[in-house]
């Protein structure tokens, strides 16, 4: 029977786990390591700049990990979604990582790069010929938001992994991919269930995730011809078939379906076994195939934004911090307005935390805070502009009474000076699938030998 063992150490690359539940898994004797590093989770920032999300000293310690058992145990180190989004400068940083720890362990590999970081002309030919749609709440767009984006991704799926595989590479680094497909690779080459493969790499995407610790340790999927089975790499932990079969929901609208470049995989037949009390056994998911298309995902310059922080204690605005809130507004629009600036320049968003900052919704009916974090957020067209606004809201933020005939009340701002500037700040513009003609039209793979 057709099998292969995959292990996946990390929910992302600079996650880490001790180095108990990693030994442990190099001793079961694995076929790859496979990992993400990372995703667009964390909002357009790290794709608009190209940039990381985790310290490099993590990223650098648990891929050295991966890399000296990878060369030990002489087999694959898979990683997609390299540098947190998948740009070409976060594939070629982790490139440098990868090629000082060779230095520094003394290792030999042969390191595949592939870059999935797009061009904005070929996808204005792609949107052009209606090979682009829209996924669901994707923003509307014509064919100049390619331009407008900073970065544009495509979401690799299998088959660039597989090449590079087929190629003997030791090492494959890839830009953005769906978690599944780094995982899925290996055990779709050698023959394993279709669907299993998919389905096993969508519950071990996150790591320990889908275990009883999901702060604890890695996984180890085994797939054959018929399944697969997980289990943990920590010795406190299990896999139950709750903890498993809960994964299909984890950022997934639909709980048995997902949607991989190939096709759709369909797990609303599976069935959860447990093999004792820390192993399961998946069966009965199944997989269509459908046209080929890959994700995009893009961010654009939003604008640049200044942020001012303020602590409120005052029982009277306690008593009702919206009315506060609004009364504060109406009045410094009308300052903003006698100084002419063009109110389509500039945006200012409010988060009272401690009232409805998280939900967004009214609290309960009676509650009445001790205190409230209050957080302004100036996005403006360009940063003077937003800190001009900002500077402009400074006084009443520290001041402004619940009515103008009362006392000025006096609140907190945490820094000096209370007006921080954020930079540039980004929005995401795309989420859409393009159609291609094959897997790698719009990659782009360099192979390397470091010795």
């Amino acid at each position: 029977m057709n099998s292969c063992k995959v292990f996946v150490p990390y929910g992302a690359l600079g996650t880490g786990i001790s180095e108990t539940s990693f030994a442990a898994g190099v001793r079961m004797k694995p076929d790859a390591i496979a990992c993400d590093a990372g995703s667009t989770d964390s909002g357009p920032y790290y794709l608009g700049t190209g940039s990381g999300k985790y310290a490099r000293d993590s990223v650098k310690e648990d891929l050295r990990r991966m890399l000296k058992a990878g060369r030990r145990l002489d087999i694959p180190v898979l990683i997609g979604s390299a540098g947190t989004c998948g740009t070409d400068s976060g594939v070629d940083g982790l490139a440098e990582i990868c090629k000082e720890i060779c230095r520094e362990e003394k290792l030999s590999a042969k390191l595949a790069v592939i870059h999935t970081q797009q061009d904005a002309e070929r996808l204005k030919m792609k949107y052009a010929a209606g090979k682009i749609h829209s996924l669901e709440g994707a923003p509307d767009i014509d064919e100049t938001v390619f331009e407008r984006c900073v970065n544009i991704v495509g979401l690799a799926g299998a088959e660039p992994f597989q090449e590079a595989l087929e190629e003997g590479a030791d090492i494959v680094l890839c830009g953005r991919t769906t978690d599944t497909a780094i995982i899925a690779a290996l055990p779709l080459m050698r023959g394993c269930h279709t669907a299993g493969a998919w389905h096993g790499a969508k519950i071990a995407e996150c790591g320990a995730l889908c275990t009883t610790n999901p702060s604890g340790g890695g996984v180890f999927l085994t797939f054959d011809q018929e399944g697969f089975t997980i289990e943990p790499t920590s010795s406190d932990s299990r896999c139950t078939p709750y903890t498993v079969s809960a994964h299909m929901l984890y950022e997934n609208a639909d709980p048995y379906r997902l949607r991989e470049p190939s096709g759709t995989l369909d797990t609303s037949r599976a069935v959860y076994t447990a093999l004792d009390d820390r192993r399961v056994r998946v069966t009965g998911s199944a997989f269509t195939h459908e046209p080929y298309t890959v994700k995009l995902e893009g961010a654009a310059l939003a604008g640049y934004q200044t942020v001012t922080i303020v602590g409120i204690r005052d029982k009277r605005i306690m008593g009702d911090p919206e009315r506060w809130l609004n009364a504060m507004k109406g009045y410094v629009a009308e300052k903003i307005q006698k100084y002419l600036i063009d109110p389509e320049a500039y945006d200012i968003d409010f988060k009272m935390y401690g009232w409805n900052a998280v939900s967004g919704s009214a609290p309960q009916k009676g509650y009445l805070p001790a205190e409230i974090g209050l957080v302004m957020a100036v996005t403006a067209q360009t940063q003077e502009l937003a800190t001009r606004i900002a500077k402009i809201y400074n006084p009443y933020l520290l001041h402004f009474p619940v009515n103008m005939e009362e006392q000025l009340p006096t609140f907190a701002f945490p820094f000096s000076p209370a007006e921080t500037e954020r930079g540039a700040v980004y929005e995401f513009m795309l989420n859409h699938s393009v159609e291609v003609n094959e897997p790698m039209e719009l990659f782009h793979r360099e192979v390397e030998v470091i010795a």
